[in-house]
């Protein structure tokens, strides 16, 4: 039985697409590794206090639009 054969979205190389294939189907199996994936699908920071500061402004324009007075 042959199994279809896809091309990789990230490096373009041509696999087999198994039934038992862990990770993405239109990735082959050494681009769809955990740790491949990890550092391809994270996204970047600068860390975690700028974090933080995206949360508090994400509550505070929340906390606003519920609250705000009707005029």
């Amino acid at each position: 039985m042959s199994f279809p054969i896809k091309i990789c979205v990230n490096c373009g190389e041509e696999f087999e697409l198994k039934p038992d294939k862990p990770g993405f189907a239109n990735r082959c199996p050494e681009c769809s590794d955990p740790e491949a994936v990890s550092a391809v699908e994270s996204p970047v920071y600068a860390g975690e206090h700028s974090m933080s500061e995206v949360n508090a402004a994400r509550r505070k324009a929340i906390r606003d639009l519920l609250y705000r007075e009707e005029s």
